[in-house]
């Protein structure tokens, strides 16, 4: 699949992971999150969540489990961005028929070329494929650029929960939207 974002006339595809993309997802993963989030946090919270919750090979084996899916954006050769999804809802959808958005990330040198936007774009697309009826995520109570982000596509803050990053224990919004 072939998107032309209208921000900067980016050139982007976006393609379902395989296994063998599962190492590149996996250090693209770190490499967004110390960028979005080392400069908030601790280096020891940093270091013990990169090490025991968010390890490489943990990473890893998400790609091609039963109900997990990845889209990959690529602007040329080089893989930019991701977003995960994953089959299964929160206990405040329980009735609901909904799909998470468990990550969307962006490299920090293509933020604001309309990645996000496409990613986002393609996952209500497979959505809509899959018969949901809601699509919903968590995401950092401090994390404005990403909420004002979901919040632009229509999602709606219905709770939170606590995240745990390292040994600091975070308050994630849960955010939904109803898919038409």
């Amino acid at each position: 699949m072939s998107i032309h974002t209208d921000k900067l006339m980016t050139k982007i595809n976006i393609k379902p992971a395989t296994k063998n993309d599962a190492e590149q997802i996996a250090d693209l993963s770190r490499e967004t999150f110390y960028e979005t989030f080392a400069d908030h946090n601790t280096q020891a919270d940093m270091d013990k969540f990169l090490t025991e919750q968010f390890s490489r090979v943990q990473l890893m084996q998400e790609v091609g489990l039963p109900g997990n899916t990845f889209l990959l954006a690529y602007d040329g050769n080089e893989m930019v961005g991701y977003i995960f999804l994953r089959e299964g809802t929160h206990e405040a959808l329980a009735s609901k028929n909904s799909i998470e958005i468990c990550r969307l990330y962006t490299r920090k040198s293509h933020i604001g070329k309309g990645i996000g936007a496409a990613l986002m774009n393609t996952a209500l697309d497979h959505a809509k494929i899959l018969k949901r009826n809601w699509i919903w995520l968590g995401v950092w109570e401090y994390n404005d650029r990403a909420i004002g982000f979901y919040t632009a596509f229509g999602f709606e803050k219905f709770g939170k929960h606590d995240f745990l990053l390292g040994d600091d224990v975070q308050v994630d919004w849960l955010m939904k939207r109803r898919i038409d």
